[in-house]
């Protein structure tokens, strides 16, 4: 193929990070492998079709790679991460994307895994989470950290930690409170300042917005209906007038008849010429476009408890045609000249992240590694974002290109071949 001389150098670049020459032939051949047009691509399929006639010996070196060697995943990410960066174009708008994704799981042995919401199935159910902040430009996007979401049963449960090579020190953590060490992390290597994006499970969180805030990036975060606000002209009352007795008054209040609302009650009651239909941008098969409407409102969650009024945020609703009610809800930090157009287009450009996800699915197999411990997950992860990256870098420098076109062709298996685990009746794969 035309690229597989580009591939071999972004194998060696990438191989800089794992300290050790004898690791190389592992991550050229977990990376090739996971490129393959192959239907699962799990440990045993890759060593099949990487090395057909040593299939055992292939086995047992890529399962040593992923699942026991130490090598960094956080050195490998920052070298795929540093070959992306120049073909995003982020000179023309970054954005820092966090999200999660679940993986259904079966059992209780796999690290992390409990009953919680998993995002693939739509509701409560056994299944790993991780958490991940992706870097994106309107021309691409790439995940940049990654990190399994531990609950607090795993955390807090030494043994099963212990078994399956949990790194010492990990505690409990929520998922914001993850994403955030993410982006201290990556601006402390480096990584380019862009606005943050984010859905409502994290931009709920007032502690999540004022940590982003606090590390001088904005935001344009998804919100709950039932979140509260001080509704445009309003405001806490200041402090009691000190009466010269006693401690001095400092806290803001609230009174009977002076109250914040939800941004739902706010929105029902906005005028409905305030909602402006916008488009955002193309879709496959048609434009993408919803009624939205942006008033200026103060975050509300227990200023009471405060001395100081929140800034000023921008309160975007999302209200389709049709709806009887408006379905989405967003705090942004933006400025405060911004236009109905620009918020609309920043607050969307999460979905890249989604559509990350379903490559890193359904093409690249992030979600079919079936071994039980940490590091074999992180490690698979990154193997497959590297995969990923890869593909990403080539769309990116041949523009026209929205197919592989550095795909390798998949190796023919022996005519005996069984998969691990098959009845040996079973027919051979070809």
């Amino acid at each position: 193929m035309g690229n597989l001389a580009e591939f071999d150098r972004y194998i060696e670049y990438l191989c800089v990070a794992l300290d050790h020459v004898d690791r190389n032939v592992g991550l050229q051949d977990y990376c090739r492998g996971l490129m393959l047009p192959i239907q699962r691509k799990s440990v045993e399929p890759l060593a099949a079709h990487t090395d057909p006639l040593h299939v055992a010996a292939k086995h047992q070196s890529l399962h040593h790679f992923v699942a026991k060697a130490g090598w960094s995943d956080s050195a490998v990410m920052s070298r795929v991460r540093d070959w992306v960066v120049p073909h995003l174009g982020l000179d023309s708008g970054c954005y820092w994307i966090i999200d999660d994704t679940g993986f259904p799981k079966k059992g209780t042995h796999s690290v992390g895994v409990a009953r919680q919401y998993c995002g693939q199935l739509g509701k409560q159910d056994n299944c790993q989470v991780a958490v991940s902040l992706s870097l994106a430009s309107v021309q691409g996007s790439i995940p940049v950290a990654y990190q399994l979401y531990l609950p607090k049963d795993w955390a807090s449960d030494p043994v099963r930690k212990k078994k399956a090579g949990v790194p010492d020190g990990m505690t409990f953590a929520t998922k914001p409170e993850i994403a955030l060490a993410q982006m201290r992390e990556a601006l402390a290597s480096g990584v380019p300042m862009g606005v943050v994006l984010a859905d409502a499970g994290y931009g709920d969180e007032t502690a999540f917005r004022d940590g982003i805030t606090e590390l001088g990036m904005l935001y344009a975060v998804g919100i709950r209906p039932g979140t509260t606000v001080w509704a445009p002209g309003t405001a806490p009352l200041p402090p009691k007038a000190w009466s010269g007795r006693g401690i001095r008054p400092t806290k803001l209040r609230r009174e009977p008849g002076h109250q914040p609302v939800t941004v739902k009650a706010l929105a029902m009651d906005l005028p409905q010429q305030v909602y402006r239909t916008v488009t955002w941008r193309e879709g496959s098969n048609t434009e993408l476009s919803s009624r939205f409407a942006a008033v200026r409102v103060r975050p509300a969650h227990r200023d009471y408890l405060g001395t100081q009024m929140r800034p000023e945020e921008w309160l975007l609703i999302e209200w389709p045609e049709g709806e009887a009610e408006p379905v989405k809800y967003f705090l942004s930090t933006g400025p405060s000249d911004a236009t109905l157009e620009q918020l609309v287009f920043v607050t969307k450009m999460r979905w890249r992240i989604e559509r990350d996800y379903q490559e890193l699915k359904q093409e690249f197999g992030l979600a079919h590694y079936e071994g039980r411990g940490w590091r074999g997950f992180h490690h698979h992860a990154t193997l497959c974002i590297a995969a990923y990256a890869f593909l990403v870098a080539m769309r990116l420098s041949q523009s026209n290109s929205k197919k592989n076109r550095a795909q390798p062709e998949t190796p023919s298996l022996p005519k005996d071949y069984v998969p691990r685990g098959s009845r040996t009746s079973a027919a051979p794969r070809g």
